[in-house]
Protein backbone atom coordinates (compact mmCIF):
# COMPACT_ATOMS: atom_id res chain seq x y z
CA UNK A 1 0.00 0.00 0.00
CA UNK A 2 3.05 2.49 0.78
CA UNK A 3 3.97 1.80 -3.06
CA UNK A 4 0.67 2.73 -4.42
CA UNK A 5 0.36 5.96 -2.29
CA UNK A 6 3.84 7.09 -3.50
CA UNK A 7 3.20 6.55 -6.93
CA UNK A 8 -0.34 7.79 -6.64
CA UNK A 9 1.77 11.15 -4.80
CA UNK A 10 4.27 11.47 -8.19
CA UNK A 11 1.56 10.34 -10.72
CA UNK A 12 0.53 14.36 -10.46
CA UNK A 13 3.75 15.57 -10.81
CA UNK A 14 1.89 19.17 -10.88
CA UNK A 15 0.19 18.52 -7.75
CA UNK A 16 3.30 17.05 -6.44
CA UNK A 17 5.48 20.10 -7.60
CA UNK A 18 2.62 22.94 -6.04
CA UNK A 19 3.24 21.14 -2.30
CA UNK A 20 7.01 20.93 -3.05
CA UNK A 21 7.64 24.42 -3.67
CA UNK A 22 4.80 25.73 -1.26
CA UNK A 23 6.26 23.90 1.97
CA UNK A 24 9.99 24.72 0.43
CA UNK A 25 9.43 28.32 0.28
CA UNK A 26 7.56 28.24 4.08
CA UNK A 27 10.62 26.55 5.42
CA UNK A 28 13.33 28.64 3.67
CA UNK A 29 11.15 31.92 4.83
CA UNK A 30 11.27 30.58 8.27
CA UNK A 31 14.40 29.51 8.80
CA UNK A 32 16.35 32.13 7.09
CA UNK A 33 14.41 34.79 9.12
CA UNK A 34 14.94 32.93 12.24
CA UNK A 35 18.73 32.88 11.19
CA UNK A 36 18.86 36.48 10.83
CA UNK A 37 17.14 36.94 13.89
CA UNK A 38 19.59 35.07 15.67
CA UNK A 39 22.27 36.53 13.80
CA UNK A 40 21.19 40.04 15.56
CA UNK A 41 20.77 39.05 19.12
CA UNK A 42 23.87 37.23 19.50
CA UNK A 43 25.42 40.99 17.63
CA UNK A 44 23.51 42.53 20.35
CA UNK A 45 26.18 41.12 23.15
CA UNK A 46 28.95 40.89 21.37
CA UNK A 47 30.61 42.91 23.79
CA UNK A 48 30.22 40.84 26.26
CA UNK A 49 31.12 37.43 23.92
CA UNK A 50 34.02 39.74 23.16
CA UNK A 51 35.85 40.20 26.28
CA UNK A 52 35.28 36.88 27.39
CA UNK A 53 35.09 36.81 31.11
CA UNK A 54 33.13 35.34 33.47
CA UNK A 55 31.76 37.73 35.78
CA UNK A 56 30.70 41.21 34.67
CA UNK A 57 30.63 43.75 37.85
CA UNK A 58 28.25 46.96 36.90
CA UNK A 59 26.25 49.82 37.92
CA UNK A 60 23.44 47.72 40.20
CA UNK A 61 20.82 49.49 37.15
CA UNK A 62 22.06 48.89 34.10
CA UNK A 63 19.92 47.50 31.55
CA UNK A 64 22.47 46.49 29.10
CA UNK A 65 26.27 45.83 28.58
CA UNK A 66 26.28 48.86 25.87
CA UNK A 67 24.76 51.44 28.80
CA UNK A 68 27.77 52.27 30.44
CA UNK A 69 26.74 53.43 34.15
CA UNK A 70 30.32 54.74 35.62
CA UNK A 71 31.12 53.19 39.19
CA UNK A 72 33.44 54.53 41.75
CA UNK A 73 37.18 53.39 41.57
CA UNK A 74 37.21 51.77 44.53
CA UNK A 75 34.92 48.81 43.12
CA UNK A 76 37.92 47.19 42.01
CA UNK A 77 38.84 46.31 45.06
CA UNK A 78 35.98 45.83 47.03
CA UNK A 79 35.33 43.18 44.36
CA UNK A 80 38.84 41.39 44.90
CA UNK A 81 38.07 41.25 49.41
CA UNK A 82 34.30 39.39 48.00
CA UNK A 83 35.51 35.42 49.49
CA UNK A 84 35.59 33.34 46.41
CA UNK A 85 36.64 35.68 43.62
CA UNK A 86 40.11 34.87 42.13
CA UNK A 87 40.58 38.44 40.38
CA UNK A 88 38.86 41.49 39.50
CA UNK A 89 40.32 43.78 36.91
CA UNK A 90 39.27 47.25 35.74
CA UNK A 91 37.43 48.06 32.26
CA UNK A 92 37.21 51.33 30.41
CA UNK A 93 34.31 51.24 27.84
CA UNK A 94 32.99 54.83 25.89
CA UNK A 95 32.18 55.91 22.73
CA UNK A 96 35.08 58.26 21.61
CA UNK A 97 35.40 60.25 18.03
CA UNK A 98 38.57 59.59 16.35
CA UNK A 99 40.20 62.21 13.94
CA UNK A 100 42.54 60.30 10.70
CA UNK A 101 45.20 62.15 9.26
CA UNK A 102 43.04 63.19 6.10
CA UNK A 103 40.44 65.42 8.40
CA UNK A 104 37.96 62.47 8.58
CA UNK A 105 36.05 61.50 11.97
CA UNK A 106 35.03 58.43 12.99
CA UNK A 107 32.78 57.39 16.36
CA UNK A 108 35.07 54.39 18.02
CA UNK A 109 34.18 52.34 20.89
CA UNK A 110 37.05 52.84 23.03
CA UNK A 111 37.96 49.35 25.66
CA UNK A 112 40.58 50.10 28.37
CA UNK A 113 42.58 47.09 29.45
CA UNK A 114 43.88 45.79 32.90
CA UNK A 115 47.58 46.74 31.38
CA UNK A 116 49.31 43.87 33.53
CA UNK A 117 47.19 41.35 32.37
CA UNK A 118 45.45 42.43 29.42
CA UNK A 119 42.33 40.13 30.54
CA UNK A 120 39.35 40.79 28.09
CA UNK A 121 41.87 40.97 25.23
CA UNK A 122 40.56 39.44 21.82
CA UNK A 123 41.66 35.52 21.22
CA UNK A 124 42.88 36.08 17.64
CA UNK A 125 44.99 38.91 16.35
CA UNK A 126 45.06 39.54 12.50
CA UNK A 127 48.11 41.18 12.06
CA UNK A 128 50.91 42.41 14.80
CA UNK A 129 50.76 41.45 18.40
CA UNK A 130 48.39 42.73 20.93
CA UNK A 131 51.53 42.58 23.72
CA UNK A 132 52.51 45.78 21.92
CA UNK A 133 49.74 47.89 23.17
CA UNK A 134 52.11 48.41 26.21
CA UNK A 135 54.32 50.75 23.81
CA UNK A 136 53.69 54.49 24.38
CA UNK A 137 50.79 55.78 22.73
CA UNK A 138 49.86 52.47 21.24
CA UNK A 139 46.20 50.93 20.34
CA UNK A 140 44.33 48.06 18.67
CA UNK A 141 42.00 48.02 16.49
CA UNK A 142 39.25 45.59 15.18
CA UNK A 143 38.72 44.52 11.73
CA UNK A 144 36.00 46.08 11.39
CA UNK A 145 37.71 49.33 12.46
CA UNK A 146 39.44 48.87 9.24
CA UNK A 147 36.81 48.42 7.28
CA UNK A 148 34.67 51.42 8.35
CA UNK A 149 37.36 53.77 8.83
CA UNK A 150 38.94 53.76 5.00
CA UNK A 151 40.00 50.23 4.59
CA UNK A 152 43.30 48.59 4.49
CA UNK A 153 45.13 51.43 2.58
CA UNK A 154 44.20 53.80 5.27
CA UNK A 155 44.37 51.79 8.15
CA UNK A 156 47.37 49.44 8.98
CA UNK A 157 50.26 48.59 10.99
CA UNK A 158 51.64 51.95 11.95
CA UNK A 159 48.89 54.35 10.95
CA UNK A 160 48.73 57.30 13.62
CA UNK A 161 45.49 59.34 14.23
CA UNK A 162 43.79 61.25 17.16
CA UNK A 163 41.73 60.05 19.85
CA UNK A 164 40.86 63.51 21.88
CA UNK A 165 43.43 65.44 20.37
CA UNK A 166 45.84 63.13 21.15
CA UNK A 167 48.20 60.42 19.41
CA UNK A 168 46.78 57.24 18.91
CA UNK A 169 49.51 54.61 16.76
CA UNK A 170 48.00 51.32 15.39
CA UNK A 171 50.35 48.57 16.52
CA UNK A 172 48.29 44.96 15.84
CA UNK A 173 44.66 44.61 14.48
CA UNK A 174 42.65 41.81 16.17
CA UNK A 175 39.48 40.05 14.88
CA UNK A 176 36.35 40.43 17.12
CA UNK A 177 32.43 39.49 17.21
CA UNK A 178 30.67 42.14 15.11
CA UNK A 179 28.30 44.40 17.24
CA UNK A 180 24.76 45.47 16.90
CA UNK A 181 25.69 49.38 16.20
CA UNK A 182 28.72 48.31 13.88
CA UNK A 183 30.83 51.09 16.17
CA UNK A 184 34.27 49.84 15.64
CA UNK A 185 36.46 49.24 18.63
CA UNK A 186 40.24 50.31 19.71
CA UNK A 187 41.36 48.67 22.32
CA UNK A 188 44.24 50.65 24.56
CA UNK A 189 45.70 50.04 28.40
CA UNK A 190 43.14 50.97 30.83
CA UNK A 191 45.46 54.15 31.89
CA UNK A 192 45.38 55.18 28.40
CA UNK A 193 41.82 55.13 27.98
CA UNK A 194 41.69 57.52 31.12
CA UNK A 195 44.11 59.84 29.67
CA UNK A 196 41.88 59.76 25.89
CA UNK A 197 38.74 60.74 27.24
CA UNK A 198 38.08 63.77 29.03
CA UNK A 199 37.91 63.88 32.54
CA UNK A 200 35.16 62.90 34.98
CA UNK A 201 34.73 62.27 38.50
CA UNK A 202 33.96 58.26 37.55
CA UNK A 203 35.93 56.71 35.11
CA UNK A 204 35.75 53.36 35.65
CA UNK A 205 32.98 50.87 33.44
CA UNK A 206 33.24 47.87 34.35
CA UNK A 207 35.06 45.65 37.02
CA UNK A 208 35.89 42.21 35.55
CA UNK A 209 36.24 39.50 38.04
CA UNK A 210 36.44 35.61 37.72
CA UNK A 211 35.63 32.84 41.17
CA UNK A 212 38.29 30.94 42.14
CA UNK A 213 38.22 27.20 41.12
CA UNK A 214 35.35 25.33 42.61
CA UNK A 215 33.40 27.85 43.70
CA UNK A 216 30.07 28.06 41.67
CA UNK A 217 30.39 31.56 39.97
CA UNK A 218 26.20 32.24 40.60
CA UNK A 219 27.39 31.83 44.07
CA UNK A 220 30.19 34.07 43.88
CA UNK A 221 27.95 36.84 41.56
CA UNK A 222 25.36 36.86 44.36
CA UNK A 223 28.40 37.70 47.48
CA UNK A 224 29.32 40.26 45.15
CA UNK A 225 25.66 41.82 44.78
CA UNK A 226 25.21 41.30 48.69
CA UNK A 227 28.69 42.75 49.85
CA UNK A 228 29.42 45.64 47.52
CA UNK A 229 25.80 46.80 46.68
CA UNK A 230 27.26 46.57 42.85
CA UNK A 231 25.47 45.05 39.86
CA UNK A 232 27.17 41.92 39.39
CA UNK A 233 26.04 38.96 36.25
CA UNK A 234 27.63 36.01 35.35
CA UNK A 235 28.60 36.58 30.94
CA UNK A 236 25.90 34.35 29.90
CA UNK A 237 23.53 35.99 32.33
CA UNK A 238 24.69 39.75 31.11
CA UNK A 239 24.24 38.49 27.15
CA UNK A 240 20.94 37.37 28.01
CA UNK A 241 19.97 40.71 29.75
CA UNK A 242 21.22 42.90 26.96
CA UNK A 243 18.72 40.05 24.47
CA UNK A 244 15.93 40.96 26.43
CA UNK A 245 16.47 44.79 26.53
CA UNK A 246 16.80 44.90 22.92
CA UNK A 247 13.37 42.70 22.28
CA UNK A 248 11.99 44.82 24.46
CA UNK A 249 12.66 48.36 23.07
CA UNK A 250 13.10 47.52 19.07
CA UNK A 251 10.90 46.26 16.91
CA UNK A 252 13.50 43.41 16.25
CA UNK A 253 11.29 40.76 17.51
CA UNK A 254 7.79 41.71 16.28
CA UNK A 255 9.08 42.38 12.98
CA UNK A 256 10.88 38.96 12.63
CA UNK A 257 8.45 37.52 14.38
CA UNK A 258 5.41 38.37 12.20
CA UNK A 259 7.73 36.95 9.28
CA UNK A 260 8.03 34.05 10.22
CA UNK A 261 4.25 33.52 10.95
CA UNK A 262 3.25 34.27 8.03
CA UNK A 263 5.75 32.01 6.69
CA UNK A 264 3.98 29.52 8.64
CA UNK A 265 0.52 30.30 7.70
CA UNK A 266 1.33 30.26 3.51
CA UNK A 267 2.66 27.10 3.62
CA UNK A 268 0.00 25.75 5.91
CA UNK A 269 -2.54 26.96 3.67
CA UNK A 270 -0.91 25.61 0.45
CA UNK A 271 -0.27 23.05 1.62
CA UNK A 272 -3.77 22.23 3.14
CA UNK A 273 -5.09 23.47 0.08
CA UNK A 274 -3.23 21.75 -3.04
CA UNK A 275 -3.13 18.51 -0.58
CA UNK A 276 -7.13 18.19 0.12
CA UNK A 277 -7.51 19.06 -3.60
CA UNK A 278 -5.27 15.90 -4.21
CA UNK A 279 -7.49 13.79 -1.97
CA UNK A 280 -10.70 14.93 -4.00
CA UNK A 281 -9.35 14.19 -7.49
CA UNK A 282 -7.77 10.75 -6.26
CA UNK A 283 -11.54 9.68 -4.65
CA UNK A 284 -12.46 7.47 -7.13
CA UNK A 285 -9.01 5.11 -6.44
CA UNK A 286 -9.45 5.66 -3.16
CA UNK A 287 -12.95 4.60 -3.17
CA UNK A 288 -11.83 1.51 -5.17
CA UNK A 289 -8.75 0.59 -2.57
CA UNK A 290 -12.19 0.65 0.43
CA UNK A 291 -14.40 -1.27 -2.32
CA UNK A 292 -11.51 -4.13 -1.84
CA UNK A 293 -11.49 -3.94 1.97
CA UNK A 294 -8.75 -1.10 3.00
CA UNK A 295 -9.75 -0.08 5.83
CA UNK A 296 -10.18 4.00 6.85
CA UNK A 297 -6.84 3.50 9.26
CA UNK A 298 -4.65 2.09 5.79
CA UNK A 299 -6.15 5.04 4.12
CA UNK A 300 -5.52 7.60 6.58
CA UNK A 301 -1.53 5.97 6.79
CA UNK A 302 -1.05 6.17 2.82
CA UNK A 303 -2.38 9.89 2.98
CA UNK A 304 0.16 10.35 6.15
CA UNK A 305 3.07 8.81 4.03
CA UNK A 306 2.45 10.64 1.17
CA UNK A 307 2.01 14.44 3.37
CA UNK A 308 5.53 13.26 5.10
CA UNK A 309 7.01 12.67 1.94
CA UNK A 310 6.39 15.61 0.24
CA UNK A 311 6.68 17.48 3.56
CA UNK A 312 10.28 16.10 4.72
CA UNK A 313 11.48 16.38 0.75
CA UNK A 314 10.69 19.79 0.99
CA UNK A 315 12.70 20.52 4.44
CA UNK A 316 15.11 19.15 2.48
CA UNK A 317 15.33 21.86 -0.51
CA UNK A 318 14.09 24.52 1.39
CA UNK A 319 16.97 24.53 4.27
CA UNK A 320 19.71 23.66 1.65
CA UNK A 321 18.25 27.33 0.25
CA UNK A 322 18.28 28.79 3.57
CA UNK A 323 21.85 27.71 4.02
CA UNK A 324 23.27 28.51 1.00
CA UNK A 325 21.93 32.12 1.07
CA UNK A 326 23.29 32.31 4.33
CA UNK A 327 26.90 31.26 3.08
CA UNK A 328 26.71 33.71 0.16
CA UNK A 329 25.70 37.13 2.25
CA UNK A 330 26.87 36.50 5.77
CA UNK A 331 30.76 35.11 4.61
CA UNK A 332 32.30 38.48 4.99
CA UNK A 333 30.16 39.83 7.45
CA UNK A 334 27.85 42.21 6.55
CA UNK A 335 24.67 40.14 7.15
CA UNK A 336 23.86 38.36 10.81
CA UNK A 337 23.54 34.93 9.80
CA UNK A 338 23.69 32.43 12.24
CA UNK A 339 21.55 29.04 11.90
CA UNK A 340 21.11 26.68 14.92
CA UNK A 341 19.84 22.87 15.45
CA UNK A 342 17.16 24.47 17.57
CA UNK A 343 16.12 26.19 14.91
CA UNK A 344 16.10 23.75 12.33
CA UNK A 345 14.46 21.06 14.94
CA UNK A 346 11.56 24.08 15.70
CA UNK A 347 11.23 24.15 11.75
CA UNK A 348 10.95 20.31 11.48
CA UNK A 349 8.42 20.39 14.45
CA UNK A 350 6.21 22.98 12.69
CA UNK A 351 6.48 21.23 9.22
CA UNK A 352 5.53 18.29 10.28
CA UNK A 353 1.91 20.46 12.15
CA UNK A 354 1.73 21.55 8.77
CA UNK A 355 1.81 18.08 6.80
CA UNK A 356 -0.59 16.74 9.63
CA UNK A 357 -3.20 19.61 9.48
CA UNK A 358 -3.06 18.76 5.55
CA UNK A 359 -3.90 15.05 5.74
CA UNK A 360 -5.84 15.91 8.52
CA UNK A 361 -8.44 17.83 6.17
CA UNK A 362 -7.76 14.76 3.84
CA UNK A 363 -8.36 11.94 6.63
CA UNK A 364 -11.48 13.38 6.87
CA UNK A 365 -13.22 13.70 3.58
CA UNK A 366 -11.94 9.84 3.02
CA UNK A 367 -13.58 9.06 6.47
CA UNK A 368 -17.04 10.01 4.87
CA UNK A 369 -16.39 7.74 1.80
CA UNK A 370 -18.50 5.74 0.63
CA UNK A 371 -17.06 2.21 -1.67
CA UNK A 372 -19.72 2.87 -4.16
CA UNK A 373 -18.25 6.10 -5.82
CA UNK A 374 -16.53 3.90 -7.66
CA UNK A 375 -19.10 2.65 -9.31
CA UNK A 376 -21.05 6.15 -10.04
Amino acid sequence: MNYVALKMLFGDRAKYLMLLCGLTFAVMLIVQQGSIFWGLMIWSQSSVSNLNVPIWVTDPGIAQVDEVKPIADTAVDRVRSVPGVEWAVPLYKGLLRARLSNGDYHQITLTGLESSTLIGRPSEVLEGRFEDVLQPDAVVLDQWAVERMGGPSVIKIGTIFELNDKLARVVAIAKTQKSFTNIPVVYTTYERAIRYVPRERRTLSYVLAKAKDGVPVEEVTTRIREQTGLGAFTAEDFGWKTIGWVLKNTGIGINFGTTILLGFIVGMAIAGQTFYLFTVENLRQFGALKAMGASTFTLARMILLQAFTVGLTGYGVGIGLATGFGFLTARSGGLPFIETWQLLLLVLVALLAICAFSALISIIKLARLEPAVVFR
